[in-house]
Formats: structure tokens, C-alpha cells, sequence
């Protein structure tokens, strides 16, 4: 793939970065966004600006889209002055726009139609992450497809990964991010017992980014291929029973603390009720005690 032309429509905040690590790609990039002011850097560093995605797609194999949404994905994709309009048979459009994955499959459909392949392809790391080359991509399409994209993205990203068929890619991404921002929620819930039992919430904040950098946060429990109870003389069941037995005891002291101070802490109780069944080793006591 090293010596095909790559195409990037939307440079905005994680279109920008992203595209300014293909700068580089031996077989040259294509640009597209509505502002001027955007693309400017790109031309100035070698790369060719055109005003259209079909333009970018008369002389790219692979298109990159990073636009805002559903909707703007499907007018670079299928409107009159779309990719698809001039798009040759075998190019490979990669959405990296976080859209719903039913839109993915739709617009797959079409594509298919003209012998171009769409792959849902959203990414995870923010701007920095896209800025030093660290994203993680999510790669829902055929296998075809992925192999064809898996070089270019390496420019971006250090995991890219196979999620699936059309529509997995995305699916994956909603996944992750249920977690973040759960996380998010989480971390609010914790500020707050913080700050009433008179911490400073910013040396809290500290604390934790430096524990989840060394023990992966909740990363660290996602090890297992299903989320089945695990069975007698599972490697698991120990491991997994172990951070139950410890996460219980801390949510059980946290929800006292809380219950002293007067401060609720909803996420906590559903947390103690729900965390060993969750790994998939049952309640343990102390969840038990703290009822249904």
C-alpha cells in the first residue's frame, strides 16, 4: 500500500493531527476540508488540497473521513459531489467518525454496489494520542479491507485493531466509551466524598492518574474472552475472586464514610451489589450483607 495516494477529508481536531502524521506516506496525500486556514499547513508541508471529496477520491485508494457526523458522513459519502461519484472500484473509504453502526452497515451497502469498500474505523486517544502516533483504531469490514488500511493507519495509531464486520468497529468504540464516561461519572462520585471529608480533590486526582497508569485501571480486569460465570478450577476464579473480596471491603468502608458524612454515593452501592457478579465470581459476604 506504501506506494498508493491517501485521501483525508476533515482536519478538524482529531482530523488534523491524524492527517499530519500521513504527511509522510511514500505515495503521497490528498486533503479536503471546507477552511482554508486548515489546509493551508497542509500544502505548505507537500500535500494536495482539493475542494471536493470526489476530487479526493479520483486519484486516492484509501479515503479517510473524520467529519462530525451521521450525517455529514453520508453527504461525503454519497452526495453529488461525494466520494462515491468518482470513487474506482477496489478504493477503501475508512470512517473514523464516531456515527451510529447502522449507518456504517447502510452506507456499506451502497459502496458495495460500486465495488468500493467502507469500513467503520473510529479511533480512541484524543488529539494527543493522534498528535504522537498512539491512537488505538477499531476496524469493523472485511478482512480485505482491513488489510489494505492496516499500513496507512500505523501512521496514527500503535493497535489497530480487527473488531469485526462492517458496523464492529463502531459497536467496540460505543463499548469503550460506555466505560469512560461511567468511569467519568464514577470520578464525580468520588471528588465529592473527597471534598466532604476535607481532601484536596486536585492531590486525589493526582493519586489516581498515577495508580491507573501503573495498574491499567478497570483495563487491568478485562482479560477474559467471556463474560460467563467461571467455573471450578479456573485460572480466573481466584484472580478474579481475589480483587471481588478487596473491592467489596473498600466500597463497604467508602459507603460508610459516605454515610457519615451525608454524602450519597448511588455508583458505589450499585458497585458493591454488582462488581463480583460482574468478574463472573458471584457476591462475596460483605456484598451479601448490603442486601438487594
Amino acid at each position: 500500500m506504501s506506494d498508493k495516494r491517501i485521501g483525508f477529508i476533515g482536519l478538524g481536531n482529531m482530523g488534523a493531527p491524524m492527517a499530519q502524521r500521513l504527511l509522510a506516506w511514500p505515495g503521497g496525500l490528498t486533503v479536503c476540508d471546507t477552511r482554508p486556514e486548515v489546509v493551508r499547513p497542509f500544502t505548505e508541508a507537500g500535500a494536495r488540497a482539493v475542494a471536493s471529496a470526489a476530487a479526493v477520491a479520483e486519484d486516492a485508494e484509501v479515503v479517510s473521513v473524520a467529519v462530525l457526523d451521521d450525517e455529514q458522513v453520508r453527504g461525503v459519502v454519497t452526495g453529488p459531489d461525494g466520494i462515491l461519484s468518482t470513487a474506482r472500484p477496489g478504493t477503501v473509504i475508512a470512517v473514523h467518525s464516531t456515527i451510529s453502526d447502522r449507518t456504517a452497515e447502510e452506507l456499506a451497502a451502497v459502496c458495495a454496489e460500486r465495488s468500493v469498500d467502507l469500513v467503520d474505523a473510529p479511533v480512541s486517544g484524543g488529539a494527543g494520542g493522534a498528535k504522537s502516533g498512539r491512537l488505538a483504531v477499531m476496524v469493523g469490514g472485511a478482512d480485505t479491507a482491513f488489510e489494505r488500511v492496516r499500513e496507512p493507519f500505523g501512521a496514527f495509531a500503535d493497535l489497530v485493531v480487527h473488531a469485526g464486520p462492517v458496523g464492529a468497529g463502531t459497536r467496540m468504540k460505543l463499548a469503550r466509551n460506555l466505560l469512560h464516561f461511567v468511569a467519568f461519572t464514577a470520578a464525580t462520585e468520588s471528588q465529592r466524598l473527597a471534598e466532604a471529608a476535607g481532601l484536596d480533590i486536585t492531590a486525589l486526582g493526582k493519586v489516581v492518574r498515577h495508580s491507573d497508569a501503573v495498574t491499567g485501571g478497570p483495563g487491568a480486569i478485562m482479560l477474559r474472552d467471556t463474560t460467563a460465570p467461571i467455573e471450578q478450577g479456573d485460572f480466573w476464579l481466584s484472580v478474579l475472586s481475589h480483587v471481588r473480596d478487596l473491592g467489596e471491603k473498600d466500597l463497604g468502608l467508602a459507603l460508610g464514610l459516605g454515610e457519615r458524612l451525608g454524602v450519597a454515593l448511588p455508583l458505589a452501592a450499585l458497585a458493591l451489589r454488582s462488581l463480583g457478579e460482574g468478574l463472573g465470581v458471584g457476591r462475596g459476604a460483605l456484598a451479601g450483607e448490603a442486601g438487594n
